[in-house]
């Protein structure tokens, strides 16, 4: 086992310096959570989001459909846009609506996807840095 280092980083070490050039904010103002420690049921929620945000392909699926707003968006209209095989979207899409980021309703032929804004707000108020 390696030693630890020497003295202990300060919170002023870990933060950007200022215009000035001289130390940063500390931590606890521009690297802080805040919301505070997450609880295991929060943090499984949360990991799941990101897993389901992790792959690129999920995520222009993902823009294309929240760039409708309110509007749902027909599986048929992401494969050509997006030059995405039929089965490769559907494979995507699932991902999405498992983790909970979207909803799906059958219309006929074809799947129709919404975004699920709650999950959005849950997203933003874990990244938001206070």
């Amino acid at each position: 086992m390696t030693p630890a280092p020497g003295p202990q980083a300060t919170a002023v070490d870990e933060c950007a310096p200022d215009a000035a050039g001289g130390p940063g904010t500390p931590a606890t103002e521009c690297c802080s959570l805040s919301g505070g420690p997450m609880g295991p049921d929060d943090a499984q929620r949360v990991a799941a989001l990101l897993k389901a945000l992790s792959d690129p392909t999920r995520l222009r699926l993902l823009s294309h459909v929240a760039a409708q707003g309110c509007e749902a968006v027909c599986a048929c209209d992401l494969t050509e846009e997006l030059g995405i095989s039929q089965p490769t979207v559907s494979h995507h899409m699932k991902k999405l609506v498992d983790a909970g980021l979207l909803t799906r309703e059958q219309r006929g032929k074809w799947a129709h996807y919404s975004v699920v804004p709650s999950a959005f707000v849950e997203l933003r108020s874990f990244l938001e840095l206070g």
